[in-house]
């Protein structure tokens, strides 16, 4: 039977792999040198396989050291967090949810999910926002809590991902009123007269949008691309186009900035997930949000 290794063994070759190098890990630990690297060998001994090689005057990790250094970072990282999370089940504080956001989700429609957790004023969003591949990666070293996207998680042997669907809305087209009127035209072969404003390759929908188009006979007069939906709408309301945003949009475009529903398009739907690293949901915030009734709303 193998012998379990130390995990302080573990954590000195963690930062032997971080800073590079034995010298500056022993720096890093106020530890000899020849401690650093005797207590490595320690580890690479009860796993049975070389976890470093040389490289210059450095170290680099083997294809074993790799592995193992990334089952480190998640050990660590986990530990980091760990007296603040006991901290605040303790005393009752802020539950803290660490949200990341597929670069290419609908702004309004994050809040939209989100509100339920929002409704508790004990809660410290955290929201971090990138593209979905850099977002699943932290999510597997257990960096956030949960990904919100417009697609689920890819197939990926290296990650154990878990993708949740949580409704979906048909798109609805808007224009400042001034811009609706200025076209006679009815929806949706006003399109094909009026500027247009789309989301990029970014967007999971803008390849239904291309499509729909084609189905439609409508050739779009296309004067903008935009990563950030939340961009898109801000120059659709200013006067630049006409643009598409979920139907879960409608109250605030309408309402509260004014814009003018051109028409629905329900046949051009967006799909919304939340991705866990867990197959069994643990934090209660993380279930709040799956337990909410997301589709009845998307139907409404």
């Amino acid at each position: 039977m193998a012998t379990p290794f130390n995990y302080r063994h573990l954590y000195y070759f963690w930062v032997v792999a971080k800073e590079g190098g034995m010298a500056r890990a022993a720096e890093r630990l106020d530890m000899a040198v020849q401690t650093v690297s005797a207590q490595v060998r320690e580890l690479e001994r009860s796993l049975g396989h070389a976890l470093l090689k040389p490289a210059g005057r450095g170290v680099a990790l083997t294809e074993a050291g790799a592995v193992a250094m990334a089952h480190a970072d998640q050990i660590f990282q986990i530990g980091e967090r760990l007296p603040a999370a006991v901290r605040e089940a303790a005393t009752g504080q802020a539950l803290r949810l660490a949200v990341g956001i597929s670069d290419g989700l609908p702004k309004l429609v994050v809040r939209h999910l989100l509100q339920p957790v929002l409704e508790d004023a004990r809660v410290r969003l955290l929201c971090h926002e990138d593209e979905i591949e850099g977002l699943l990666a932290d999510l597997a070293l257990h960096r956030l809590d949960m990904v919100l996207s417009d697609r689920p998680a890819p197939p990926n042997p290296n990650l154990k991902l878990y993708s949740h669907p949580l409704g979906e809305a048909a798109l609805a087209w808007y224009a400042p009123v001034a811009l609706a009127s200025a076209c006679a035209a009815p929806f949706p072969e006003c399109l094909s007269e009026l500027p247009v404003l789309l989301p990029t390759g970014h967007a999971a929908v803008r390849t239904r949008l291309d499509h729909w188009f084609e189905r439609k006979g409508i050739r779009p007069g296309v004067v903008g691309e935009f990563e950030d939906s939340a961009l898109l709408a801000a120059f659709g309301r200013s006067g630049l186009g006409a643009f598409p945003a979920s139907r879960w949009s409608h109250e605030e475009l309408t309402q509260v900035h004014g814009m003018h529903l051109l028409g629905d398009c329900p046949e051009v739907v967006e799909h919304f997930y939340l991705i866990s690293a867990q197959r069994r949901i643990q934090h209660p915030l993380v279930q709040r949000v799956l337990d909410a009734p997301q589709g009845a709303t998307a139907a409404a």
